[in-house]
C-alpha cells in the first residue's frame, strides 16, 4: 500500500471556560461553550477517526496498535502525541501537570509536558507561567492561603508567541488567547485555583490541592526558548522546541517547495490558509483547522499554497 497524508475529524470538548471561537477554523461546533478541538488524538478519553483514503474509519489508535509500520515501528504501549486548539473565552484553572513517575503511580498514564502557540489572542491577554514561592512549604502556605496575586507569575502575549510547559510547571491560560497545544498524551490535570466559580449545577469543580503541591517543581524553572529560523525557497521554518517528548516547528508556506518525511511520522496541523501536499502522485488539498499524519515510508512531498502549518514530531 502506498502511504498517504491521513486527515482526521476533529473532536470537540464542551468546557466552561470554552467560547465559540473556534468557528473560525471552519468548524462545525456542537457546544455554546467549545473549549478545545482534539485535532490528533489516540487517548481513552478521544479518539481521532481518519477520514479518507484506504484507513477511511480507523482510529489513530487502531493504527497505533494494528499498523505500527506507520509509524517506523516507534515503541510504546501508547501513541506519544496529543495535539488540541484551545479557545479560552474565560481564564482557564490555575493547574500543574505531574511528571511520568507520578502519573504513572497515580493516574496510570504518562506525566504531561505541554507547549503553546499563540494562534490568536486580545489585546492585554496574559497567562499564568509560573510561581514565585522559594521552597515547598511557601508554596503550600500560599495555596492555602488563598496568596494567588503574589503567588502567581503572569506574563502578557501576544499573537505568534510559544511557551514551553514542563510537567511541575504552575500554569493557566488567560481569558481571549486561542492556542495551539502540542502535549504528551495524557489527560491528567490537577486544579490549583478556579476563582471560586460554580459550574452550570451550582457546584465548585473538584480542586486537587494535596497533588498540586507534591509535583509543583520548587523553585520555579522557567525555560528559556530560543528559536531558531531556517529559510529555503518558499518555506520559512522556524524551530520552536525540541526535547524527549517532542519536536514542534512552524512552516510558512508561500510558493511551493518539496520534502522528505524522515521522522517515524509528522503531525501537521493548519492554522492560517490552504494549500496541498502531492505525493506518489496523488494530491490532497488542506484547509485552515485541517489536521493531518505523515506517515513513516511516504516519501516525497511537494507542498504548495500560501499557508502555516504546525509541525510536531518525536
Amino acid at each position: 500500500m502506498t502511504e498517504y497524508p491521513m486527515f482526521f475529524e476533529p473532536i470537540f470538548k464542551e468546557r466552561i471556560w470554552g467560547g465559540n471561537q473556534l468557528k473560525s477554523f471552519g468548524y462545525d461546533l456542537p457546544f455554546d461553550h467549545t473549549g478545545e478541538c482534539w485535532g490528533i488524538a489516540a487517548h481513552r478519553n478521544g479518539q481521532s477517526v481518519i477520514k479518507n483514503g484506504a484507513h477511511k474509519g480507523k482510529t489513530l489508535g487502531e493504527l497505533w496498535k494494528n499498523e505500527r509500520h506507520l509509524f517506523e515501528d516507534f515503541p510504546g504501549e501508547r501513541f506519544p502525541l496529543l495535539t488540541k486548539i484551545l479557545d479560552a473565552a474565560q481564564d482557564l484553572s490555575v493547574q500543574v501537570h505531574p511528571d511520568n513517575e507520578y502519573a504513572e503511580k497515580h493516574e496510570g498514564e504518562p506525566g504531561k509536558t505541554e507547549c503553546w502557540y499563540v494562534i490568536d489572542c486580545e489585546e492585554g491577554a496574559e497567562i499564568v507561567y509560573g510561581h514565585h514561592a522559594k521552597s515547598r512549604k511557601e508554596l503550600e502556605f500560599m495555596i492555602k492561603n488563598a496568596q494567588w496575586e503574589k503567588l502567581l507569575h503572569k506574563v502578557p502575549v501576544k499573537k505568534g508567541d510559544f511557551y514551553f510547559v514542563p510537567s511541575g510547571t504552575i500554569h493557566a491560560i488567560g481569558a481571549g488567547i486561542t492556542i495551539l497545544e502540542t502535549q504528551q498524551n495524557s489527560d491528567t490535570t490537577y486544579r490549583v485555583y478556579d476563582y471560586d466559580r460554580k459550574d452550570q449545577n451550582g457546584n465548585k469543580r473538584e480542586l486537587h490541592i494535596e497533588k498540586s503541591i507534591a509535583v509543583t517543581t520548587v523553585p520555579a524553572s522557567i525555560p528559556e526558548m530560543k528559536e531558531t529560523v531556517e529559510v529555503g525557497g518558499d518555506r520559512k521554518v522556524i524551530h520552536y522546541v525540541e526535547n524527549e517528548y517532542f519536536t514542534v516547528e512552524k512552516w510558512q508556506i508561500n510558493g511551493s517547495f518539496v520534502v522528505e518525511q524522515p521522522y517515524p511520522f509528522q503531525l501537521v496541523s493548519v492554522i492560517s490558509g490552504f494549500g496541498s501536499v502531492t505525493t506518489a502522485g496523488a494530491c490532497y488539498e488542506f484547509n485552515k483547522g485541517d489536521h493531518f499524519l505523515l506517515p513513516c515510508g511516504i516519501g516525497e512531498l511537494e507542498f504548495k499554497g500560501e499557508s502555516e502549518l504546525i509541525i510536531a514530531h518525536v
